[in-house]
Protein backbone atom coordinates (compact mmCIF):
# COMPACT_ATOMS: atom_id res chain seq x y z
CA UNK A 1 0.00 0.00 0.00
CA UNK A 2 1.50 3.33 -1.13
CA UNK A 3 1.08 6.76 1.13
CA UNK A 4 1.43 10.43 0.32
CA UNK A 5 4.27 11.38 2.12
CA UNK A 6 5.66 15.19 2.68
CA UNK A 7 8.74 15.29 1.21
CA UNK A 8 11.79 16.66 2.71
CA UNK A 9 15.02 18.26 1.91
CA UNK A 10 16.74 16.08 -0.20
CA UNK A 11 14.36 13.10 -1.32
CA UNK A 12 15.14 13.48 -4.35
CA UNK A 13 18.22 13.24 -4.22
CA UNK A 14 18.86 10.01 -2.09
CA UNK A 15 15.77 8.65 -4.64
CA UNK A 16 18.11 9.47 -7.42
CA UNK A 17 21.15 8.07 -6.01
CA UNK A 18 19.53 4.81 -4.67
CA UNK A 19 16.06 4.37 -6.89
CA UNK A 20 13.88 2.02 -4.92
CA UNK A 21 16.36 0.64 -2.63
CA UNK A 22 16.32 3.64 -0.63
CA UNK A 23 13.64 3.76 2.31
CA UNK A 24 12.57 6.15 5.51
CA UNK A 25 12.32 3.80 8.42
CA UNK A 26 11.66 4.18 12.44
CA UNK A 27 10.22 7.39 14.07
CA UNK A 28 9.50 9.35 10.65
CA UNK A 29 7.37 6.61 9.55
CA UNK A 30 5.37 6.39 12.40
CA UNK A 31 4.88 10.15 13.18
CA UNK A 32 3.58 10.31 9.35
CA UNK A 33 0.77 7.82 9.70
CA UNK A 34 0.00 9.41 12.76
CA UNK A 35 -0.04 13.00 10.40
CA UNK A 36 2.62 14.51 13.10
CA UNK A 37 5.70 16.13 11.63
CA UNK A 38 9.14 14.70 11.86
CA UNK A 39 12.23 16.66 12.41
CA UNK A 40 14.63 13.50 11.94
CA UNK A 41 14.63 11.44 8.73
CA UNK A 42 16.24 7.60 9.42
CA UNK A 43 17.04 6.22 5.95
CA UNK A 44 18.22 2.27 5.17
CA UNK A 45 19.64 1.61 1.88
CA UNK A 46 19.49 -2.02 0.35
CA UNK A 47 21.34 -3.99 -2.15
CA UNK A 48 24.23 -1.34 -1.95
CA UNK A 49 27.76 -2.47 0.02
CA UNK A 50 28.58 0.76 2.60
CA UNK A 51 31.91 1.65 -0.08
CA UNK A 52 29.24 1.67 -2.72
CA UNK A 53 26.99 4.18 -0.53
CA UNK A 54 29.76 6.44 0.68
CA UNK A 55 31.20 6.59 -3.19
CA UNK A 56 28.15 7.90 -4.27
CA UNK A 57 27.28 10.53 -1.11
CA UNK A 58 30.80 11.79 -0.70
CA UNK A 59 30.28 14.55 -3.86
CA UNK A 60 26.95 15.73 -2.61
CA UNK A 61 27.92 16.50 1.44
CA UNK A 62 30.29 15.45 4.74
CA UNK A 63 29.79 11.62 5.40
CA UNK A 64 30.91 10.21 7.94
CA UNK A 65 31.56 6.72 8.11
CA UNK A 66 30.21 5.50 11.95
CA UNK A 67 31.17 1.85 11.55
CA UNK A 68 31.68 -0.27 9.00
CA UNK A 69 30.86 -3.13 10.82
CA UNK A 70 27.54 -2.27 11.34
CA UNK A 71 26.82 0.02 8.11
CA UNK A 72 26.14 3.42 9.49
CA UNK A 73 26.55 6.16 7.70
CA UNK A 74 26.03 10.04 9.06
CA UNK A 75 25.39 12.55 5.51
CA UNK A 76 25.61 16.30 5.98
CA UNK A 77 23.88 18.63 3.20
CA UNK A 78 22.99 21.95 4.06
CA UNK A 79 23.00 21.89 7.83
CA UNK A 80 20.90 19.22 7.74
CA UNK A 81 22.17 15.81 9.03
CA UNK A 82 21.01 11.90 7.53
CA UNK A 83 21.40 8.99 9.87
CA UNK A 84 21.55 6.27 6.73
CA UNK A 85 22.07 2.21 7.77
CA UNK A 86 21.91 -0.52 5.67
CA UNK A 87 20.14 -3.65 6.55
CA UNK A 88 21.63 -5.48 9.67
CA UNK A 89 20.98 -7.71 12.53
CA UNK A 90 21.47 -7.39 16.21
CA UNK A 91 22.34 -10.54 18.18
CA UNK A 92 23.44 -11.00 22.42
CA UNK A 93 27.05 -11.59 23.04
CA UNK A 94 27.39 -13.64 26.21
CA UNK A 95 29.80 -11.61 28.15
CA UNK A 96 30.46 -10.75 31.77
CA UNK A 97 27.37 -8.44 31.11
CA UNK A 98 25.17 -10.03 28.80
CA UNK A 99 22.91 -7.75 28.85
CA UNK A 100 24.14 -4.29 28.80
CA UNK A 101 23.67 -2.24 25.71
CA UNK A 102 27.41 -2.27 24.53
CA UNK A 103 27.48 -5.81 24.36
CA UNK A 104 24.74 -6.07 21.36
CA UNK A 105 27.23 -7.41 18.19
CA UNK A 106 25.80 -6.06 15.52
CA UNK A 107 26.71 -7.02 11.59
CA UNK A 108 25.54 -5.28 8.29
CA UNK A 109 24.54 -7.05 5.23
CA UNK A 110 23.36 -5.07 2.48
CA UNK A 111 21.73 -8.00 0.81
CA UNK A 112 19.77 -8.64 4.15
CA UNK A 113 15.57 -8.74 3.22
CA UNK A 114 14.23 -5.83 4.52
CA UNK A 115 11.70 -7.76 6.68
CA UNK A 116 14.52 -9.08 8.79
CA UNK A 117 16.11 -5.59 9.61
CA UNK A 118 12.43 -4.15 10.59
CA UNK A 119 12.35 -7.54 12.68
CA UNK A 120 15.14 -6.27 14.71
CA UNK A 121 13.73 -3.36 16.23
CA UNK A 122 11.79 -2.84 19.62
CA UNK A 123 8.27 -1.63 18.83
CA UNK A 124 5.89 -2.86 15.78
CA UNK A 125 4.93 1.19 15.40
CA UNK A 126 8.86 1.06 14.71
CA UNK A 127 8.86 -1.67 12.75
CA UNK A 128 7.45 0.10 9.46
CA UNK A 129 9.52 1.13 6.11
CA UNK A 130 8.29 3.61 3.58
CA UNK A 131 9.52 3.25 0.21
CA UNK A 132 10.58 6.72 -1.26
CA UNK A 133 10.68 5.88 -4.43
CA UNK A 134 6.91 5.61 -4.51
CA UNK A 135 5.96 5.91 -1.48
CA UNK A 136 4.75 1.90 -0.41
CA UNK A 137 5.11 1.27 2.77
CA UNK A 138 6.45 -1.87 4.29
CA UNK A 139 4.54 -3.22 7.14
CA UNK A 140 4.66 -6.94 8.18
CA UNK A 141 4.37 -6.85 11.97
CA UNK A 142 0.77 -4.53 11.59
CA UNK A 143 2.69 -1.55 12.90
CA UNK A 144 0.12 0.85 11.45
CA UNK A 145 -2.43 -1.13 13.27
CA UNK A 146 -0.79 -0.44 16.48
CA UNK A 147 -0.87 3.37 15.86
CA UNK A 148 -4.33 2.96 14.72
CA UNK A 149 -4.72 1.18 18.63
CA UNK A 150 -2.10 4.06 20.22
CA UNK A 151 -0.59 0.67 21.83
CA UNK A 152 3.14 -0.23 22.35
CA UNK A 153 3.77 -4.40 20.98
CA UNK A 154 7.30 -5.57 20.96
CA UNK A 155 8.18 -6.37 17.34
CA UNK A 156 9.93 -9.72 18.60
CA UNK A 157 9.77 -11.02 22.17
CA UNK A 158 12.56 -13.42 21.82
CA UNK A 159 14.88 -10.24 20.83
CA UNK A 160 13.53 -7.57 22.99
CA UNK A 161 15.52 -7.92 25.60
CA UNK A 162 18.96 -8.42 23.91
CA UNK A 163 18.92 -4.39 24.19
CA UNK A 164 17.86 -3.15 27.80
CA UNK A 165 17.87 0.43 26.61
CA UNK A 166 14.13 -0.63 24.92
CA UNK A 167 12.36 -0.74 28.43
CA UNK A 168 13.57 2.92 29.08
CA UNK A 169 12.22 3.56 25.46
CA UNK A 170 9.10 1.91 26.39
CA UNK A 171 8.58 4.67 29.14
CA UNK A 172 9.45 7.62 26.73
CA UNK A 173 7.35 6.28 23.86
CA UNK A 174 4.55 5.65 26.24
CA UNK A 175 4.95 9.40 27.67
CA UNK A 176 5.95 10.82 24.39
CA UNK A 177 3.07 9.12 21.83
CA UNK A 178 0.58 8.38 24.32
CA UNK A 179 0.64 4.79 23.69
CA UNK A 180 -0.34 2.48 26.10
CA UNK A 181 2.41 -0.63 26.62
CA UNK A 182 0.96 -3.72 25.77
CA UNK A 183 0.72 -6.04 29.10
CA UNK A 184 3.94 -8.38 27.60
CA UNK A 185 6.10 -5.88 28.35
CA UNK A 186 5.71 -5.48 31.75
CA UNK A 187 6.63 -9.16 31.82
CA UNK A 188 9.51 -9.08 29.56
CA UNK A 189 11.35 -6.15 31.73
CA UNK A 190 10.79 -7.96 35.02
CA UNK A 191 13.35 -10.38 33.13
CA UNK A 192 15.67 -7.87 32.10
CA UNK A 193 18.79 -6.68 34.33
CA UNK A 194 19.24 -2.88 33.38
CA UNK A 195 22.79 -2.61 35.43
CA UNK A 196 25.33 -2.27 32.15
CA UNK A 197 23.27 0.09 30.45
CA UNK A 198 25.66 3.09 29.68
CA UNK A 199 24.52 5.91 31.88
CA UNK A 200 25.02 8.36 28.92
CA UNK A 201 22.19 6.59 27.13
CA UNK A 202 19.70 6.42 30.35
CA UNK A 203 20.36 10.56 30.60
CA UNK A 204 19.72 10.69 27.12
CA UNK A 205 16.73 8.75 27.31
CA UNK A 206 15.36 10.88 30.05
CA UNK A 207 15.98 14.06 28.71
CA UNK A 208 14.09 13.12 25.39
CA UNK A 209 11.25 11.83 28.15
CA UNK A 210 10.89 14.89 29.58
CA UNK A 211 11.49 17.82 27.06
CA UNK A 212 8.83 16.17 24.46
CA UNK A 213 6.08 14.89 26.37
CA UNK A 214 3.01 16.74 27.10
CA UNK A 215 2.61 15.61 30.65
CA UNK A 216 6.17 13.72 31.38
CA UNK A 217 4.44 12.85 34.55
CA UNK A 218 3.08 9.15 31.94
CA UNK A 219 7.20 8.26 31.40
CA UNK A 220 7.55 8.59 34.99
CA UNK A 221 4.80 6.23 36.02
CA UNK A 222 6.10 4.13 33.27
CA UNK A 223 9.63 3.79 34.81
CA UNK A 224 8.24 2.77 37.90
CA UNK A 225 5.92 0.06 36.81
CA UNK A 226 8.64 -0.92 34.52
CA UNK A 227 11.31 -1.72 37.17
CA UNK A 228 13.36 0.88 36.05
CA UNK A 229 12.61 3.55 38.24
CA UNK A 230 14.19 1.88 41.49
CA UNK A 231 17.23 0.99 39.60
CA UNK A 232 18.33 4.35 38.01
CA UNK A 233 16.37 6.88 40.12
CA UNK A 234 16.90 5.27 43.72
CA UNK A 235 16.12 8.92 44.78
CA UNK A 236 13.04 9.31 43.06
CA UNK A 237 11.81 5.51 43.36
CA UNK A 238 11.90 6.57 47.33
CA UNK A 239 9.23 9.19 46.63
CA UNK A 240 6.63 6.49 46.22
CA UNK A 241 7.07 5.52 49.74
CA UNK A 242 7.00 8.66 51.20
CA UNK A 243 3.69 10.74 52.50
CA UNK A 244 2.62 13.96 52.77
CA UNK A 245 0.54 15.61 55.40
CA UNK A 246 -2.83 15.51 54.00
CA UNK A 247 -3.55 18.77 54.99
CA UNK A 248 -1.06 20.99 53.12
CA UNK A 249 -0.45 18.54 50.61
CA UNK A 250 -4.91 17.49 49.75
CA UNK A 251 -3.90 15.82 46.43
CA UNK A 252 -3.72 12.30 46.33
CA UNK A 253 -3.50 9.16 43.52
CA UNK A 254 -6.53 7.38 42.37
CA UNK A 255 -5.83 4.80 45.84
CA UNK A 256 -6.28 8.06 48.22
CA UNK A 257 -2.62 8.01 48.77
CA UNK A 258 -0.88 11.54 49.59
CA UNK A 259 2.59 10.43 48.38
CA UNK A 260 5.83 12.98 47.42
CA UNK A 261 5.93 10.82 44.65
CA UNK A 262 2.60 11.78 43.32
CA UNK A 263 3.09 15.44 44.40
CA UNK A 264 6.34 15.67 42.05
CA UNK A 265 4.25 13.78 39.09
CA UNK A 266 1.73 16.51 38.99
CA UNK A 267 4.39 19.61 39.83
CA UNK A 268 6.76 18.19 36.82
CA UNK A 269 3.42 18.31 34.35
CA UNK A 270 3.24 21.87 35.36
CA UNK A 271 6.69 22.95 35.21
CA UNK A 272 6.22 20.97 31.82
CA UNK A 273 3.26 23.71 31.03
CA UNK A 274 4.83 26.35 32.40
CA UNK A 275 7.78 26.13 30.07
CA UNK A 276 5.75 25.99 27.37
CA UNK A 277 3.87 28.56 27.98
CA UNK A 278 7.01 30.90 29.34
CA UNK A 279 8.26 29.32 25.81
CA UNK A 280 11.73 28.52 27.19
CA UNK A 281 14.75 27.55 25.29
CA UNK A 282 15.21 23.39 25.37
CA UNK A 283 18.12 23.90 27.70
CA UNK A 284 16.34 26.46 30.06
CA UNK A 285 13.30 24.23 29.91
CA UNK A 286 15.38 21.19 31.09
CA UNK A 287 17.04 22.77 33.78
CA UNK A 288 13.82 23.69 35.24
CA UNK A 289 12.13 20.28 34.74
CA UNK A 290 14.91 18.54 36.25
CA UNK A 291 14.52 20.90 39.30
CA UNK A 292 10.85 20.17 39.75
CA UNK A 293 12.08 15.89 39.06
CA UNK A 294 13.80 16.65 42.12
CA UNK A 295 12.87 19.50 44.26
CA UNK A 296 10.84 17.06 47.06
CA UNK A 297 13.73 14.33 46.67
CA UNK A 298 14.80 15.12 50.53
CA UNK A 299 12.13 14.58 51.82
CA UNK A 300 11.91 11.14 52.68
CA UNK A 301 14.96 11.62 54.71
CA UNK A 302 13.98 14.79 56.89
CA UNK A 303 10.23 13.24 57.28
CA UNK A 304 9.23 13.46 61.06
CA UNK A 305 5.94 13.74 63.11
CA UNK A 306 5.43 16.89 65.19
CA UNK A 307 2.80 17.57 67.60
CA UNK A 308 1.03 21.36 66.54
CA UNK A 309 -1.82 23.10 66.11
CA UNK A 310 -3.86 20.42 68.40
CA UNK A 311 -2.80 17.44 66.24
CA UNK A 312 0.22 15.59 64.87
CA UNK A 313 1.77 16.73 61.75
CA UNK A 314 3.95 15.69 59.26
CA UNK A 315 6.77 17.89 59.09
CA UNK A 316 9.72 18.35 56.06
CA UNK A 317 12.42 20.92 58.26
CA UNK A 318 15.53 20.89 55.50
CA UNK A 319 14.25 18.31 52.78
CA UNK A 320 15.77 21.55 50.30
CA UNK A 321 19.30 20.87 51.67
CA UNK A 322 18.77 17.42 51.72
CA UNK A 323 16.96 17.47 48.06
CA UNK A 324 20.13 19.23 46.41
CA UNK A 325 22.47 16.19 48.06
CA UNK A 326 20.06 13.27 46.72
CA UNK A 327 20.01 15.10 43.21
CA UNK A 328 24.00 15.90 43.45
CA UNK A 329 23.92 12.01 43.69
CA UNK A 330 21.77 11.24 40.99
CA UNK A 331 23.57 13.86 38.91
CA UNK A 332 26.69 11.81 39.51
CA UNK A 333 25.84 8.57 38.96
CA UNK A 334 24.45 9.41 35.54
CA UNK A 335 27.29 12.45 34.57
CA UNK A 336 24.47 14.94 34.29
CA UNK A 337 27.07 17.94 34.25
CA UNK A 338 26.10 20.13 30.72
CA UNK A 339 24.01 19.94 27.60
CA UNK A 340 23.87 21.95 24.88
CA UNK A 341 26.25 23.76 26.04
CA UNK A 342 23.99 24.60 29.28
CA UNK A 343 25.35 23.67 32.53
CA UNK A 344 22.27 21.84 33.88
CA UNK A 345 23.89 20.62 37.20
CA UNK A 346 24.73 23.68 38.48
CA UNK A 347 21.52 25.45 37.54
CA UNK A 348 19.52 22.54 38.47
CA UNK A 349 20.62 22.03 42.14
CA UNK A 350 20.76 25.49 43.05
CA UNK A 351 16.88 25.64 41.96
CA UNK A 352 16.31 21.95 44.00
CA UNK A 353 18.13 24.10 47.39
CA UNK A 354 16.59 27.15 46.90
CA UNK A 355 12.91 26.05 45.83
CA UNK A 356 11.17 27.76 48.97
CA UNK A 357 12.40 30.97 49.10
CA UNK A 358 10.55 32.52 46.27
CA UNK A 359 7.45 31.07 48.93
CA UNK A 360 9.23 32.55 52.06
CA UNK A 361 9.45 35.95 50.15
CA UNK A 362 5.91 36.06 49.32
CA UNK A 363 4.74 35.21 53.07
CA UNK A 364 6.87 37.62 54.12
CA UNK A 365 5.68 40.70 51.11
CA UNK A 366 4.63 43.50 53.41
CA UNK A 367 7.54 43.42 55.08
CA UNK A 368 10.69 42.12 52.81
CA UNK A 369 13.24 44.87 51.23
CA UNK A 370 15.41 44.56 48.47
CA UNK A 371 17.84 42.60 50.52
CA UNK A 372 16.09 39.49 50.17
CA UNK A 373 15.41 39.99 46.81
CA UNK A 374 19.11 40.34 45.92
CA UNK A 375 20.05 37.78 48.12
CA UNK A 376 17.95 35.34 46.75
CA UNK A 377 19.20 35.98 43.09
CA UNK A 378 22.17 35.75 43.67
CA UNK A 379 21.66 32.13 45.86
CA UNK A 380 19.66 31.13 42.85
CA UNK A 381 22.83 31.99 40.44
CA UNK A 382 20.43 34.71 39.10
CA UNK A 383 17.86 32.09 37.59
CA UNK A 384 14.89 34.51 39.10
CA UNK A 385 12.73 33.44 36.32
CA UNK A 386 13.05 29.25 36.64
CA UNK A 387 13.07 29.90 40.51
CA UNK A 388 10.09 31.51 40.11
CA UNK A 389 8.92 28.56 37.82
CA UNK A 390 9.49 25.85 39.73
CA UNK A 391 7.53 27.83 42.88
CA UNK A 392 4.18 28.13 40.78
CA UNK A 393 4.57 24.73 39.07
CA UNK A 394 5.39 24.03 43.25
CA UNK A 395 2.18 24.94 44.51
CA UNK A 396 0.10 23.86 41.39
CA UNK A 397 1.27 20.67 42.35
CA UNK A 398 -1.03 20.25 44.98
CA UNK A 399 -3.81 19.74 41.84
CA UNK A 400 -4.39 17.68 38.84
CA UNK A 401 -6.24 20.64 37.38
CA UNK A 402 -3.68 21.56 34.37
CA UNK A 403 -2.14 25.35 35.26
CA UNK A 404 -3.11 27.80 32.93
CA UNK A 405 -0.34 30.67 33.87
CA UNK A 406 1.72 31.75 36.80
CA UNK A 407 -0.98 32.70 39.80
CA UNK A 408 -0.84 35.88 42.01
CA UNK A 409 2.48 35.35 43.99
CA UNK A 410 4.48 34.30 41.16
CA UNK A 411 3.50 37.08 39.22
CA UNK A 412 4.09 39.41 42.20
CA UNK A 413 7.35 38.27 42.81
CA UNK A 414 8.21 38.69 39.07
CA UNK A 415 7.26 42.41 39.36
CA UNK A 416 8.70 42.74 42.26
CA UNK A 417 11.99 41.99 41.35
CA UNK A 418 11.73 44.13 38.49
CA UNK A 419 10.33 47.33 40.33
CA UNK A 420 13.47 46.85 42.70
CA UNK A 421 15.80 45.95 39.75
CA UNK A 422 17.33 43.18 41.06
CA UNK A 423 18.57 40.72 37.88
CA UNK A 424 21.36 38.63 36.80
CA UNK A 425 23.21 41.68 36.12
CA UNK A 426 22.55 43.68 38.64
CA UNK A 427 23.85 40.66 41.38
CA UNK A 428 27.63 40.68 38.95
CA UNK A 429 30.46 42.49 42.05
CA UNK A 430 30.12 46.44 41.23
CA UNK A 431 34.07 46.49 42.88
CA UNK A 432 36.56 44.04 41.30
CA UNK A 433 40.17 43.57 42.15
CA UNK A 434 41.36 46.01 39.75
CA UNK A 435 39.43 48.82 41.26
CA UNK A 436 41.24 48.23 44.81
CA UNK A 437 44.77 48.54 43.60
CA UNK A 438 44.55 52.65 42.97
CA UNK A 439 43.18 52.57 46.52
CA UNK A 440 46.78 50.96 47.88
CA UNK A 441 45.45 47.42 48.05
CA UNK A 442 47.35 45.06 46.81
CA UNK A 443 46.48 41.51 45.22
CA UNK A 444 46.38 38.82 47.90
CA UNK A 445 44.52 37.55 50.90
CA UNK A 446 43.65 40.56 52.19
CA UNK A 447 41.98 42.27 49.18
CA UNK A 448 39.94 38.73 48.49
CA UNK A 449 38.63 39.64 52.27
CA UNK A 450 37.93 43.26 51.88
CA UNK A 451 35.85 42.16 48.20
CA UNK A 452 33.91 39.36 49.86
CA UNK A 453 33.45 42.35 52.59
CA UNK A 454 32.22 44.81 49.76
CA UNK A 455 30.34 42.22 48.02
CA UNK A 456 27.88 41.51 51.01
CA UNK A 457 27.74 45.10 51.31
CA UNK A 458 26.45 45.10 48.06
CA UNK A 459 23.72 42.42 48.36
CA UNK A 460 22.76 43.71 51.60
CA UNK A 461 21.89 47.21 49.56
CA UNK A 462 24.33 49.23 51.51
CA UNK A 463 25.18 50.79 47.90
CA UNK A 464 24.29 50.21 44.13
CA UNK A 465 26.66 51.32 41.77
CA UNK A 466 30.77 52.00 41.79
CA UNK A 467 31.19 55.23 43.04
CA UNK A 468 29.63 53.96 46.30
CA UNK A 469 31.05 50.88 46.43
CA UNK A 470 34.62 52.21 46.42
CA UNK A 471 33.05 54.79 48.71
CA UNK A 472 32.07 51.75 50.85
CA UNK A 473 36.00 50.40 49.85
CA UNK A 474 37.45 53.48 51.32
CA UNK A 475 35.87 53.23 54.30
CA UNK A 476 36.60 49.94 55.52
CA UNK A 477 40.30 50.40 54.69
CA UNK A 478 40.21 53.28 57.05
CA UNK A 479 38.55 51.33 59.87
CA UNK A 480 41.45 48.56 58.89
CA UNK A 481 44.31 51.42 59.92
CA UNK A 482 42.80 52.40 62.98
CA UNK A 483 42.28 48.62 64.03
Amino acid sequence: MAVRHADFPDKKLFVRLFGPDVHAVGGYVRDLIRRRASDEVDLLVTRHPVEAVVRKLESRGRVNLVGRSFGVIKFTRGGRTYDLALPRLDRAVHSRSARSHKDIAVSADPFLPLEKDLERRDFRCNSIALRLSDGLVIDPFQGRKDIAERILRVTNAEAFPEDPLRVLRAARFASVLGFAPAPEIYDLSKRIDLSGLSVERVSDELFKLLLRSEAPSVGLAELFRLGALKQFLPEIYALTLAIHDPVFHPESDAYGNHTVWHHTLLTLDQASRLARKSELPPERALVLLLAALFHDAGKPEASAWEYKRGRMVLTNIGHDVRGEAAARRAFDRLKIFSWNGRDLRKAALLLVRHHHRVAEIWQNRRRVTRKAFNRLAHDAGGEIELLVLLDAADRAGRSPRPVRGLDAAARWTLRKFEELRVSRDTIKPLILGRDLIPLGVSPGPEMGIILKALYKMQLDNAFEDKAGGLKAARGLLRGGSKR
